[in-house]
């Protein structure tokens, strides 16, 4: 072992490399992490999950008390909108969590390696001009937002931005101009027409929120249009400028056909995401990617070259931090000799709008195309708790196999859907039935009485509907 520095070098301190490397140094091995930022916890803690969930989160407060939510509750106030504050918290929050993961680092002795790594042979980085040599070399290098060709980005102007720019937008834009309409796009605009933007979503498909459900995908629609966001599906922009102070994009039918443009004070470039793969110098470890620029990887998440692992956003599967998360401990516990499996056919999704939707599992598009299944619905309309919290958006929708009845697909727009899923993951995680969740009493009232009524549903024994 003397010729190593160490055994587990992890590239990467987000989700996936952080926990791998806690989770390694807890198992006795000598870890440490490369990580270039200032901050631990990669794209999520510093300008993705955590930050956005700060904004989503006041913002909700904000209209609230500006839109008569709370008046209608004998809560008189006039709200007055504090930007400056509302950053503020933001950037609190997202300190006191990258500062937790680097008391989590010195509890574990995971040495933080400050730089940004790039292979120089199969068992050797180079750091900040240092060379690191380690046993097993895990990358979780992350992702970064894929660009739009026609349109530049950048978040030091403000008028052009990505979603670390929407984040940091130092007024309200009278309009902003999402292009995507996929999670990121649809959590920042809603933040930004809560405040008062107006909010205009271009989407090249014919539809929102690309590989959920079909009836979530409508059901949202309709939600976030009634919320006052317009949307312009079946459009591609081909072309952005900045004259001024403003934007002025050229948008096309995505079938093809006559040009229009769209003036907006600000533009979000949310079409999705790519591995950060470039830059590692992957070639020089014997590792090549494939088309969509990912590394391949086995069940226990070795790469073709021996003692180099990969997991998160740079290999296949969904660009979700709790997948990596799993992936990071999984593939510690597998360098460490002992079993780690994520079964990724339970990894649910959410996106926390207001309402909050979510899903584990099949859609029941997928479904249908394996076979015959069974499908219950209820609307939160008819849910307790939503009633008396005023929430009568949205429903749960479970999907069962028609001869076993085992559970498929979990899929629900609600509150807090993001939390009701859990439930639904955990009882696919052991192949409960539909009859099995309807069966299991739920406290009362809840939101997550509807995941029951709607199992109850697929069985044919509905109450309350």
């Amino acid at each position: 072992m003397s010729d190593f520095d160490y055994d587990v070098l992890v590239i990467g301190a987000g989700p996936g490399g952080y926990v791998a490397a806690i989770r390694a140094a807890q198992l006795g091995l000598k870890t440490a992490c490369a990580e270039g930022r200032e901050t631990l916890g990669g794209t999520c803690l510093n300008v993705g999950c955590i930050p956005s969930k700060a904004m989503l989160h006041a913002s909700e407060y904000f209209e609230a008390a500006a839109g008569g939510a709370m008046a209608k509750m004998g809560i008189k106030v006039k709200p007055e909108l504090d930007l400056d504050t509302m950053h503020g918290q933001r950037k609190d929050a997202v300190k006191g969590l990258t500062g937790g993961i680097e008391f989590l680092f010195k509890k574990n002795k995971v040495d933080w390696l400050k730089g940004y790594a790039k292979f120089t042979s199969a068992d050797t980085v180079e750091v900040a001009g240092k060379a690191v040599r380690a046993k097993n070399i895990i990358v979780a290098i992350g992702s970064s937002v894929t660009p739009l060709p026609g349109v530049e980005v950048d978040n030091a102007k403000g008028v052009i931005v990505d979603s670390t720019g929407a984040l940091e937008l130092a007024k309200v834009p009278g309009h902003m101009v999402v292009i995507g309409g996929g999670v990121i796009g649809l959590e920042l605009g809603s933040v930004w027409r809560r405040l008062g933007a107006k909010v205009t979503c271009v989407e090249f498909l014919d539809q929102i929120l690309p590989g959920m459900d079909g009836d979530v995908r409508k059901e949202a629609n309709k939600i976030f249009k009634k919320q006052g966001i317009e949307f312009k599906l079946k459009t591609k922009v081909t072309k952005a400028e900045v004259k001024g102070k403003k934007a002025v994009l050229t948008l096309e039918p995505a079938a093809g056909g006559d040009a229009e443009t769209l003036e907006a004070d600000v533009v979000l470039v949310s079409i999705g995401r790519r591995p950060n793969t470039d830059g590692l110098a992957l070639d020089k470890a014997g590792l090549s990617v494939n088309k969509r620029g990912q590394i391949e990887v086995d069940h226990d998440f070795r790469t073709a070259v021996d003692g180099i692992w990969a997991i998160g956003d740079v290999v296949p599967g969904p660009m979700l931090a709790h997948k990596a998360e799993d992936e990071g401990i999984a593939c510690a516990e597998n360098i460490a000799g002992l079993t780690g499996i994520v079964n990724h056919d339970v990894i649910p999704s959410v996106v926390y709008t207001m309402p909050e939707i979510a899903g584990v599992g099949l859609t029941e598009e997928a479904a249908k195309e394996r076979g015959e299944v069974k499908v219950g619905k209820f609307p939160m309309l008819a849910n307790s708790r939503a009633k008396t919290n005023h929430e009568p958006d949205g429903f749960v929708k479970v999907i069962a196999d028609a001869k076993s009845d085992r559970v498929l697909g979990v899929w629900c727009i609600a509150s807090v859907a993001g939390t009701m899923i859990a439930q639904a993951a955990q009882a696919m995680e052991f192949g409960a039935t539909s009859e099995d969740i309807a069966y299991t009493c739920h406290a009362h009232p809840t939101h997550s009485e509807a995941v029951k009524e709607a199992a109850m549903a697929v069985t044919g024994k509905p109450i309350h509907i």
